[in-house]
């Protein structure tokens, strides 16, 4: 039969009809709730999804499940001629109950002949779960990758494509191959966006069925093809600005349309990195603000911290005093350059030159490499090589290093990927660590969160959070927690916030004579081989949070019989999620473990968010170790709680940017 308008066509029609639908879904996305409308768009969330609540999912499941020994007694070409029989169902609009059963459980029997793993049935919920449009919680090691590669054929069928976000493009390329074979018997095709693609390559990509990719990839390509078309009032307008080129070519679109996302990881997509905007900018070519960069970093060099400026480091701002100011004009008129003479710019210039030294630091915000300052981010410890920070602070930061200056750069357009993710008619999707975010969630984007269980119970156990006074106290211990853990025989996996800090302990397990890995940014090319190791007895990983997303931990029958996998944290998070989500490594599938907590009152987090509590409880008491004091347990939760909130009320910042431009910038 013909393929016309099924998954995988790319004819033209069907290619700007997508866009068209996508550009008018533009003008109509509804402003964030405010006031009662939260409460409001909550309720009507779970109002519209009460039917796919868990008990639903789990039911149904079990129906799924009684279907298997019959799929199972089917030859090849009966199996394949039931895919086929479904896919036509589906595909004309038939999505009832019954329906989706039997197309689950044909997805079901498809993957375990390809790939030999069978799902669960509590991965049977979650795949239903995401075709009814939720954010599914599965903890660390339940199977999340199988899950979304059962669900994603049938969402394809449905919305003709669909985007799968996974969290680098490692992951994207990994996962697009090894469920290709799914996919393929689904008549689905399949391919992965990665980095090095050029133009035709990825618009080539684009027009398949089902696309992995990262956010930063995809909507990076997405806002090319806003910049390709300009402002754009209606269909129409459109198609004759784009033609019928193909996408790639000049004058072509790379992507056609979004019509439906499933995000990997999705706590850590949707709401931790939603708060950063993605910024499409290009060089202005010039470079004669390079010295004076310079000089704004040697005129911050000679000012005083307390008497000339105070550092907000919770803020990374930096406030000029009456004396810096003073001591600031008397230095300016010393300098032969026009720019010194605008008084107000000057202090600008030394304010970010003050931010980039004390609130940017080497090992943390970013690491050099090959001579060039690369950002890491902060949430997942990854380096972000091709970003670069604005309004002059990147250029400070290089000031600061004695690096060459790069231009500065023009921005052409940007948009957070909270606005981004909202512009998919369809969302869904999986995440270990979703319950802390519920509200967030089903605020920002109207998807309901539904927890499912796990397969097997959960035995690991967690050991007591222990709290010192001093960081050397803190480091000291967790190398002989280490060391003595290790001696069992167990593997032993070490997280950490920064480059910095898995360094650090690195050099105090070498003292030990403890051979070791070491896991981030700088060493990323290598990450699923060495997580993939961690699970050997004896094995000591260090890693930054980064680790293991969307890697199994595996662990070898002598580490299983001493007691699985150990993991310690050596810092609170500034997300609780975070710390679950590193804790999840050890105890998957009903396997034994354990984990604990180490922190100092000296840590960052500590440190900017309860800073006056923490002095005053360093100053008391004699004793190295406060874990056992209830104010000290409660003084880390406090802290950890501030960042939480500070960093909801910066990403509803970003979401009311996104929402003026709007209503007010349409064309943007």
């Amino acid at each position: 039969m013909s393929t016309t308008g099924l998954p995988g066509t790319t004819n033209a029609v069907t290619r700007y009809q997508a866009l068209w639908e996508s550009v008018r879904s533009r003008r109509t996305k509804p402003l964030v709730a405010k006031g009662l409308d939260k409460v409001s768009t909550r309720l009507s969330a779970r109002l519209r999804n009460r039917r796919t609540a868990l008990r639903f999912l789990l039911a149904e499941a079990e129906r799924i499940d009684r279907l298997a020994p019959e799929l199972r007694n089917h030859s090849e070409a009966a199996l394949d001629e039931s895919v086929r029989e479904i896919r036509e169902a589906v595909v004309r609009g038939t999505n009832d109950d019954p329906t989706l059963r039997r197309a689950l459980a044909l997805l079901r029997e498809v993957a375990r002949r390809q790939t030999g793993e069978e799902a669960y049935v509590v991965q049977i919920a979650g795949a239903l779960g995401l075709i009814h449009g939720r954010i599914v919680e599965m903890k660390t090691g339940e199977g999340k990758t199988l899950t979304g590669s059962v669900a994603a054929p049938i969402i394809a069928w449905q919305r003709r494509r669909l985007h799968v976000f996974t969290v680098n493009d490692y992951l994207a390329k990994r996962d697009a191959h090894s469920r290709e074979g799914i996919y393929r018997r689904c008549a689905v095709s399949v391919g992965a966006i990665v980095q090095e693609m050029n133009p035709s390559e990825r618009a080539e990509v684009y027009a398949r069925s089902i696309v992995y990719g990262t956010p930063k990839q995809i909507t990076a390509d997405w806002l090319r093809d806003q910049i390709r078309m300009g402002p754009v009032t209606s269909a129409w307008e459109g198609r004759t600005i784009t033609g019928l080129a193909e996408p790639g070519s000049a004058g072509g679109l790379l992507i056609p349309g979004l019509r439906a996302a499933l995000v990997d990881e999705a706590d850590a997509v949707m709401i931790d990195e939603g708060v950063v905007p993605l910024i499409i900018a290009r060089s202005r070519h010039e470079d004669e603000m390079s010295p004076i960069y310079k000089q704004a970093d040697a005129l911050a060099s000679k000012l005083d911290e307390g008497p000339d400026y105070k550092i907000d480091h919770l803020r990374r701002k930096a406030e000029l005093r009456r004396r810096g100011e003073h001591r600031l004009e008397e230095m300016f008129r010393q300098i032969d350059e026009p720019i010194w003479r605008a008084t107000r710019r000057a202090k600008e210039l030394v304010r970010t030159a003050l931010v980039a030294r004390h609130c940017y630091i080497s090992g943390q915000q970013y690491q050099i490499v090959d001579g060039r300052v690369i950002i890491v981010d902060e949430f997942t410890g990854r380096f972000l090589a091709d970003r670069s920070w604005e309004h002059g602070l990147h250029q400070a930061v290089e000031a600061k290093e004695g690096l060459g200056i790069t231009a500065d750069r023009e921005t052409l357009a940007r948009m957070s990927f909270q606005r981004f993710f909202r512009s998919y008619p369809f969302l869904a999707g999986m995440t270990g660590t979703a319950a802390d975010a519920t509200a967030e969630i089903e605020q920002v984007y109207a998807r309901p969160v539904t927890i499912v269980p796990t397969n097997r119970p959960v035995i690991r156990r967690e050991w007591p959070m222990r709290i010192f006074r001093t960081s050397e106290a803190k480091w000291s211990e967790i190398a002989r927690s280490i060391e003595q853990v290790h001696a069992e025989g167990r593997p032993v996996l070490v997280g950490t916030r920064s480059i910095a800090a898995s360094e650090h302990i690195s050099k105090r397990l070498e003292a030990r004579a403890l051979e070791h890995r070491v896991l981030n940014a700088n060493f990323d090319k290598e990450e699923a081989t060495l997580i993939a190791q961690a699970g050997r007895a004896g094995a000591i990983t260090v890693a930054t949070n980064m680790a293991g997303r969307g890697t199994d931990i595996l662990l070898d029958d002598r580490a299983r019989q001493a007691g699985g996998l150990h993991v310690i944290l050596t810092e609170v998070h500034g997300a609780r999620r975070v710390d679950l989500q590193f804790i999840g490594r050890a105890g998957r599938q009903g396997d034994p473990g354990s984990a604990q907590i180490f922190c100092s009152l000296e840590d960052e987090l500590i440190v900017q968010h309860a800073p006056n509590l923490s002095r005053g409880l360093r100053a008391s008491g004699a004793s190295e170790e406060i874990g056992s004091n209830p104010v000290a347990q409660r003084l880390v939760r406090l802290s950890q709680a501030r960042a939480e909130r500070r960093a909801r009320i910066m990403r509803a910042g970003v979401l009311r940017q996104d929402d003026w431009v709007e209503k007010h910038l349409p064309g943007m």
